[in-house]
C-alpha cells in the first residue's frame, strides 16, 4: 500500500511525500529512523478505475513461481533475507502481492522466523511452501531448500500448465457449437419455419421436430438453463462436502481415458512433492504427512496417509504401496523399493518424475489426437443435421 505523509525534521523542515508500506505503522517506523516526526499520515487513494480491476491482482502460480526463484538467487548471494525480500516487494507490479511480501520482510526484521511470517497467509503460501522453508531454518540450509522449493514450483506449474492447455480446444469447440446452434435457433430456424409452415404439403417428422423445439427453446429456454444451473450449483455444493470429493475423487479415476490420465498427475505430484521434502531434511513421516494435503486426489490420500502410520510403526514405503497395485503402478513400487535399499529415495522419485513427466506429454497428445475428430465429428452430426431438416422440405418445394 502507498501512503501520502507528511512530517517535520528535528530542525522544524516540513517534509512531505508517499511511501510504500504493509501499514501506518510501518510507514511511521520507517520515517522515524530517518529522523522525520510524522504529522499527517492517510492511505493514497487509488483511481476509480483501478479499484474495479481488483480481479487483475489475483496472485496466481506463476507469481509464486517468480518470487520463489528470484528469491532462491538472491540468498544464494548472500544477500539478507530482509534486503532480498524488501527488493522483489518493490519490484512486484501487484499490488496484493507486494503488500504482503512487505510485510513479511517487517515480521522478519522484527525478529520473527521466515517460515512463521510466511504461515500469517496460508492463502498464499501452501502447507508444503511453509514445511520446506522451516526445514531450511532448521537444519541451517535455507539457500538449499529454497532452490530446491523454486525448482519444485516450476515443476508444478508446468504440469498444471500441460493439464489445462490440453483442455483449451475442447472447450473451444463446445464454445463453437454453442454459438452456432444459438444463431440457428434465434435467427435461421425462425424465418425458415414461416416459409415451411405455411407452403402446401406435408412437412417431414424430423423437421416438426426441429422446429418444435426451436419454438420451445425461444419461449422457455430459460427453464432448463435454469434447471441445469440450479443442478450444477447442488452438485458443486456436494462436491465440497468431505464425502463428495471422496465420491468423485474414486469414481474420476476409472473414467477411460481420463483416469489413466489423473493417475499420472497424481503420481508425478506424490514423487515430486515427496523428493522434494525428502532432499530439503523433512523426515519421511513428516514429509508424507504434508505430501498426503497437496496430492489432488482423495484415494491417494487415504493410502499415503496409511503409509505414514505403517512407516512410522517401522514399515517400508514400498512395503505399504504395493497393496494397492490399482492406483500404484510396478515400476513406480520397484522404483522406490531400488531407492529405499540404497538410501537413495529421493533421486530415485526424481528418476520417476522424469519418467512420468514424459508420459504425461504422451498422454496429453493421444488425448488431444482422440478428441479433436471426435469433438468435430459431433459438431457436423449436430450442425449438419439441423441443415438437413431443414433443407430437405425445401428441396421436395422445389421439386414440387
Amino acid at each position: 500500500m502507498k501512503f501520502d505523509y507528511q512530517g517535520r525534521t528535528k530542525e522544524g523542515e516540513i517534509r512531505a511525500g508517499r511511501v510504500e508500506a504493509s501499514s501506518k505503522e510501518a510507514v511511521v517506523a520507517i520515517l522515524q529512523k530517518n529522523g522525520l516526526y510524522v504529522t499527517f499520515l492517510e492511505e493514497s487513494s487509488s483511481p476509480f478505475y483501478a479499484k474495479g480491476m481488483n480481479f487483475l491482482q489475483r496472485i496466481s502460480s506463476k507469481d509464486l513461481v517468480i518470487f520463489s526463484r528470484q528469491l532462491a538467487i538472491m540468498f544464494k548471494s548472500e544477500i539478507p533475507l530482509v534486503e532480498s525480500l524488501r527488493t522483489l516487494g518493490s519490484q512486484v507490479k501487484k499490488t496484493e502481492l507486494k503488500d504482503k511480501i512487505l510485510e513479511i520482510s517487517e515480521e522478519v526484521e522484527g525478529g520473527a522466523s521466515f517460515s512463521l511470517a510466511l504461515a500469517r497467509f496460508p492463502e498464499i503460501f501452501s502447507p508444503f511452501f511453509i514445511a520446506m522453508v522451516k526445514t531450511g531454518e532448521v537444519s541451517g540450509k535455507l539457500s538449499e531448500t529454497l532452490n530446491y522449493l523454486a525448482g519444485h514450483l516450476e515443476r508444478e506449474y508446468y504440469l498444471n500448465s500441460k493439464t489445462k492447455s490440453a483442455m483449451i480446444y475442447p472447450a473451444m469447440i463446445v464454445l463453437v457449437a454453442f454459438v452456432v446452434l444459438l444463431i440457428m435457433n434465434s435467427f435461421v430456424i425462425p424465418q425458415m419455419s414461416q416459409v415451411l409452415l405455411s407452403a402446401e404439403g406435408e412437412v417431414p417428422s424430423s423437421t416438426m421436430l426441429l422446429l418444435n423445439a426451436s419454438a420451445f427453446l425461444r419461449k422457455w429456454g430459460w427453464v432448463p438453463i435454469l434447471f441445469l444451473a440450479i443442478m450444477g450449483f447442488l452438485a458443486y455444493r456436494y462436491y465440497l462436502t468431505e464425502k463428495g470429493r471422496k465420491i468423485f475423487d474414486k469414481y474420476i479415476l476409472k473414467i477411460p481415458v481420463i483416469g489413466p490420465f489423473v493417475k499420472l498427475s497424481c503420481l508425478t505430484r506424490f514423487a515430486e512433492n515427496l523428493s522434494t521434502l525428502i532432499s530439503g531434511g523433512l523426515p519421511i513421516s513428516q514429509a508424507l504427512t504434508v505430501v498426503a494435503d497437496i496430492v489432488g486426489n482423495v484415494a491417494y490420500k487415504e493410502i499415503i496417509l496409511k503409509t505414514r502410520e505403517k512407516v512410522g510403526a517401522g514399515e517400508s514405503i514400498s512395503s505399504v504401496l504395493v497393496q494397492y497395485p490399482d492406483l500404484f503402478e510396478p515400476i513406480f513400487i520397484q522404483m522406490i523399493l531400488v531407492g529405499e535399499k540404497t538410501g537413495t529415495v529421493e533421486r530415485t522419485l526424481m528418476d520417476l518424475v522424469v519418467f512420468y513427466q514424459k508420459e504425461i506429454d504422451t498422454a496429453t497428445v493421444n488425448i488431444m489426437a482422440l478428441l479433436e475428430p471426435t469433438l468435430i465429428i459431433f459438431l457436423g452430426v449436430v450442425v449438419g443435421g439441423m441443415i438437413l431438416a431443414i433443407l430437405m422440405p425445401m428441396y421436395q418445394m422445389m421439386t414440387i
